[in-house]
């Protein structure tokens, strides 16, 4: 093994001998989600992009973060110190024919969902072509990971290091599922994230991934100003 690959398979096999991991998934109802993002891809002009789940997501995640800033951190070990950040630098897992890359959108906290889109679009396009600068793939401090129609029904990412958590999509969709004592079709999707059991608990990580479901799951909250005391 060469190159790329060489690189990769050296990074995964080090996050996987060094950081004790641990699995979360939870189901999450997209239906609501998924009639917004194709209302809001109906208002725009054919040429202009679409939505697809992961800048709702993302978007989201920047949102629960402000309430688990431990997830929003990167481990120094050279120094035994975790470096916590209030800008969210989201590293957005891409396959590429030359392997995985991990483009970076940066200060994601402060982006419309369009303007995230866009980025999204562009750092994928740049990172597959082999186009994007060292800036570009470095310096995320947490990882979204989607195989997009692939994604199966549970998957375990290996995290990012030096970041503690990982979030994964999995595929969304209609399933039977129990809703007020009847059983309809409904879109899930799954949400399979890892977390650095050395920082993060068990408890912050389902609590955290709950509270991106109930953001997920009721979109139009996502879009709404946090209340100030």
């Amino acid at each position: 093994m060469i190159g790329l690959r060489r690189l990769i398979a050296e990074r995964m096999s080090e996050a996987k001998r060094n950081i004790p991991h641990f699995a979360y998934v939870e189901e999450v109802d997209v239906t609501e989600l998924e009639a917004l993002r194709q209302h809001m891809n109906g208002s725009r002009p054919a040429d202009a992009g679409s939505l697809s789940y992961l800048p709702f997501i993302v978007t989201a995640l920047t949102r629960v973060l402000e309430s688990f800033p431990q997830c929003n951190v990167l481990y120094d070990a050279a120094r035994g110190v975790l470096v916590r950040h209030r800008a969210i630098h989201v590293g957005i897992a891409t396959q590429t024919p030359d392997g995985l890359k991990v483009p970076v959108v940066r200060n994601a906290q402060a982006l419309g969902l369009w303007e995230l889109a866009g980025e999204i679009r562009r750092l994928a396009a740049r990172a597959r072509a082999n186009k994007a600068s060292r800036e570009e793939l470095t310096g995320s401090t947490i990882t979204v990971t989607s195989l997009g129609k692939l994604g199966g029904i549970v998957s375990t990412p290996i995290i990012n290091a030096p970041e503690v958590a990982i979030i994964g999509l999995n595929k969304a969709i209609e399933r039977p599922v129990v809703r007020h004592g009847a059983v309809v079709v409904r879109r899930i999707m799954n949400l399979s994230s890892s977390f650095d059991h050395r920082f993060v608990d068990g408890y912050d990580a389902a609590a955290m991934i709950q509270a991106l479901k109930e953001l997920l799951e009721h979109p139009a909250a996502i879009f709404i100003p946090r209340a100030t005391t």
